[in-house]
């Protein structure tokens, strides 16, 4: 009956101890009473990702004096894989008469580039994730031109672990159905993350509709207008988000993609040690024959962000780009507002009986 058991468990050789005496966290693991002793074969005497895989079935094997004791799997962290959408969005406080190209897309070389708002708000909320749950690692995922890689080096700099650039010509002038099946793509050859997390929209869209859409296409359970992610637990995530007139929780299922918006913490300021260690890490597409300090990036590895083409992820080029994109642009304007005039009124009745009068006059209001 035994050895039918461990083979759920390879591999546990080492043999140790539990006592009331020990200060080890094992002890509030296993709710076991004073003064009792247990020996257990679980591998290594350290909480490695080995000892996550065996609790589970440890309940069912640890016997002491006659007595089944449970493990209280409230204090088990799940280690978590986490992809947060991000991207590099033109800096919509200084958009001129440039700003717009003739076909209706945003003409990105004339606007300086930032990182997207919310999605440093959602960034910010999977980096608590990973330092409440040790183990866990955090991808920024975007897609953009070569100068993108900004957005994931401003990522590793505050403590995600690795990045994907998806870059092609191929992908541009994508809507957001050519965006979403582009990032879907590239999420399933990453492999399926327990969470997918972005911003609710982007401030050069402003359709909210990209984090939704890459759920529909991955068949993942979603939450959007997320403030807060409140716990992960026993394969379900609660987290509070904002509705029409107040907030609610809400637990799901794992995996699932949450948005997260603009009203959450604030994303952490670079970390300077990690600034150190990442400065120099480009995408393939921007490194050039003279560039300095090329030596290093045979000698560590993590100074080069993956980058994928169409081809890369497997994607369909008539879904992706332009051509995948059925929204259409009928035209653009450029308005600007200039003050002609102004007036200076005070609150009194005759000023405000005026002012109205006007407003009716010119069919303003009325």
């Amino acid at each position: 009956m035994w050895s039918k058991k461990l083979v759920l468990m390879p591999c546990l050789f080492a043999v140790f101890e539990i006592c009331h005496r020990s200060h080890s966290p094992l002890c509030s693991l296993f709710q076991i009473p004073k003064p009792t002793k247990i020996q257990v074969k679980i591998g290594q005497l350290i909480l490695s990702p080995l000892l996550n895989q065996c609790v589970y079935s440890l309940h069912m094997l640890c016997r002491v004096q006659n007595k089944v004791f449970k493990i209280n799997t409230s204090l088990i962290n799940m280690s978590l894989k986490i992809v947060v959408l991000a991207k590099q969005v033109p800096d919509t406080r200084n958009v001129g008469k440039d700003a717009m190209t003739p076909e209706g897309t945003v003409n990105r070389a004339a606007l300086p580039a930032i990182f997207n708002p919310e999605d440093l708000n959602a960034l910010e909320q999977a980096l608590r994730l990973k330092e409440q749950n040790p183990g866990s690692t955090v991808s920024i995922l975007t897609m953009g031109p070569p100068r993108a890689t900004d957005v994931i080096r401003e990522g590793l700099y505050r403590g995600a672990d690795n990045g994907y650039l998806l870059s092609d010509r191929a992908f541009a002038g994508a809507d957001t159905l050519a965006t979403s099946y582009a990032l879907a793509t590239a999420i399933k050859k990453i492999g399926m993350p327990d969470i997918v997390i972005g911003g609710r929209q982007a401030i050069d869209g402003d359709t909210a509709q990209v984090g939704p859409q890459v759920a529909q296409k991955l068949d993942l359970n979603q939450v959007t207008y997320v403030t807060s992610v409140d716990s992960v637990e026993n394969g379900k995530i609660t987290v509070t988000r904002t509705i029409d007139g107040g907030i609610e929780r809400v637990e799901a299922p794992l995996p699932i993609l949450l948005t997260v918006n603009g009203n959450a913490a604030p994303c952490r300021p670079r970390n300077a040690k990690l600034v150190m260690k990442y400065k120099r890490a480009t995408a393939p597409m921007e490194r050039t024959a003279d560039m300095p300090h090329a030596e290093e990036y045979d000698k560590k590895p993590y100074l080069t962000v993956t980058q994928w083409s169409v081809a890369d992820v497997d994607g369909d080029v008539s879904q992706c780009g332009l051509a995948g994109s059925p929204t259409k642009v009928k035209a653009v304007q450029n308005i600007v507002f200039k003050a002609k005039e102004s007036k200076r009124l005070t609150g009194s009745d005759a000023d405000v009986e005026g002012l109205v009068k006007e407003l009716l006059d010119s069919h303003t209001i009325g």
